[in-house]
């Protein structure tokens, strides 16, 4: 609490009429921060123009909500604040899952990803990409780039999904021209 009230110029005593202990603020934080995703990626699937062009902009509004997010603040709140953890893991199972979903059947339907593809084991497997590249034993701080190893592992994914018909529509985006 106290690197919190240094951070934001606030004295402990303010914070605490406000938040009752630090499990409190996490979880307000963690709620404003699952309301803003939803409401940002909402906004991604009606205005992409098709499922390829929604996940990369989805991760690139990741990236910049990454960007400003400790990789450590995961590993915290499985350790430490319990109601909170469960509060993102339930937004994980719930909404998360139903979204990658969500866009695996649109791929399929455009002919962007293969479909032979499970969607259920892919979307688990995307989910389970994104906390592991935040776990900080894995990829520590110091010799990763949480951003850049977010992209990385999209990157893969994609690319593991996609038709060479997506394959080519991923290409354009990042405007990349090879065989």
């Amino acid at each position: 609490m106290d690197d919190i009230a240094r951070e934001i110029g606030i004295s402990k005593k303010t914070i605490y009429q406000s938040y009752s202990d630090k499990d409190k603020l996490v979880h307000a934080y963690l709620e404003r921060e699952k309301a803003e995703q939803i409401t940002m990626m909402e906004e991604i699937t009606k205005s992409s123009k098709n499922a390829v062009e929604e996940i990369l902009n989805a991760m690139q509004f990741m990236g910049k909500t990454f960007s400003r997010i400790n990789p450590n603040l995961f590993y915290d709140m499985s350790k430490y604040h319990h109601e909170s953890w469960n509060l993102f893991k339930a937004f994980k199972e719930e909404y998360l899952m139903k979204y990658v979903i969500r866009n695996l059947e649109k791929g399929k339907e455009e002919g962007l990803y293969r479909a032979d593809i499970s969607n259920k084991t892919l979307a688990r497997l995307r989910l389970e990409q994104i906390e592991m590249a935040m776990n900080p034993s894995i990829f520590p701080p110091d010799k990763f780039n949480h951003v850049d190893v977010q992209i990385q592992l999209l990157d893969h994914f994609l690319h593991g999904i996609a038709t060479l018909k997506g394959h080519k529509l991923i290409n354009k985006y990042r405007q990349i021209d090879e065989e």
